[in-house]
């Protein structure tokens, strides 16, 4: 039985006292389905065409359940890019990471940053795709199905240390336990309409525990007390960098001096962020952009120095490669940006924070 036959009910379910459901769907016409699409997953994404002339006909529906602070989409689409822009991070209170699994079609194509797979595309294999709702993306999709929920962060680091470099992770279903994940999630799908409330949060709490352990298993961080010294020491640098940002004398070499580690240690575990400088350097140039947006009446080159960026030209080019935007351009919109939150807040129909 294919995987399209076994993902929605054929009418609409009825769901057991507590269990949270919606549903929408546009076909036909781009100039009338795609905006309504727009407009609909607009508490969560800035939905664009996916090439400059778009498509004439567009196709998408979902299908949303949620459990107090837990929501499981169901999604069909045609193709399209969901974005996320700094300004709008910058000005959101959303701290959620967000989990896709590409059933049917190509995976979405995280743009902006590497893709981080361990292995190439397997066509006949599902993806899974992590995504920090704390940090700016743009995703390509094409004709697909993606099942996609969201987790509140303090419930991934529970298991995983550090959700922000969870970031653009992309899982391949090709290990016993990822394939253990997908089949769970599908038989969720399917089985919700019959469960009770409780039944289906614990489906939804296993579900994210076997997420934080296929996501923790790709980067070593799991499966003996090897793993679990690692994940300890990452976490140990993670919370150093995060407390020292604005530290000038903030370096590689400054961490492993303090925590007294080995520098091929630390370089192993943060390989997938390019290393222990480039995450330092990423980490503050995401400090900037938030206190670009928040302190509009703070200069940028003091912003900039006072997180260790003293050149003003090398802090822009950074910047820009960064976020493909200047920081005086987001520092210009900071005021119009703060308000954007505000228009938002119509719509009531997503999972947490500002998407309820």
């Amino acid at each position: 039985m294919s995987l399209s036959r076994l993902l929605l009910p054929p009418e609409a379910p009825t769901l057991a006292p507590g269990i949270v459901h919606s549903s929408f769907s546009v076909q036909g016409d781009a100039r009338h389905s795609f905006v309504a699409w727009q407009e609909r997953m607009s508490p969560v994404y800035d939905i664009q065409p996916s090439s400059k002339h778009g498509e004439e006909t567009f196709d998408a529906g979902l299908s949303r359940y949620s459990i107090d602070n837990l929501s499981f989409f169901d999604i069909r689409t045609s193709p399209n890019l969901a974005v996320r822009s700094l300004g709008r991070v910058s000005t959101e209170s959303i701290c959620d990471v967000s989990f896709s699994v590409f059933l049917e079609g190509p995976p979405g194509h995280f743009l902006g940053n590497k893709q981080r797979s361990d292995v190439p595309h397997v066509p006949s294999v599902p993806s899974i795709l992590a995504l920090d709702m704390d940090q700016p993306c743009t995703v390509r999709s094409t004709h697909g199905r993606i099942l996609l929920l969201f987790v509140p962060r303090a419930m991934i680091e529970k298991a995983f240390p550090d959700a922000a470099s969870l970031h653009g992770r992309l899982v391949q279903a090709t290990t016993p336990l990822a394939r253990t994940l997908i089949a769970h999630l599908v038989a969720l799908n399917r089985q919700i309409a019959g469960l009770s409330k409780d039944a289906a949060h614990h489906a939804m709490l296993t579900a994210v525990e076997l997420l934080a352990a296929v996501f923790s298993r790709q980067a070593g961080l799991s499966g003996n007390a090897r793993a679990a010294l690692r994940a300890a020491v990452y976490e140990q640098v993670r919370r150093y960098v995060e407390a020292n940002l604005h530290d000038p004398g903030l370096s590689p070499e400054s961490v492993l001096a303090s925590l007294r580690l080995s520098r091929a240690s630390v370089y192993r575990l943060f390989e997938y962020e390019g290393g222990l400088a480039a995450y330092i350097r990423s980490r503050r140039l995401r400090r900037a952009a938030d206190e670009l947006v928040r302190f509009p009446h703070v200069e940028v080159q003091d912003i900039a120095s006072g997180l260790g960026f003293n050149d003003a030209s090398s802090f822009t080019r950074a910047f820009r490669r960064a976020f493909d935007i200047a920081p005086r351009e987001l520092h210009a919109y900071a005021p119009l940006l703060r308000g954007e939150p505000a228009r938002r807040e119509r719509h009531a129909s997503w999972p947490v924070g500002s998407f309820r």
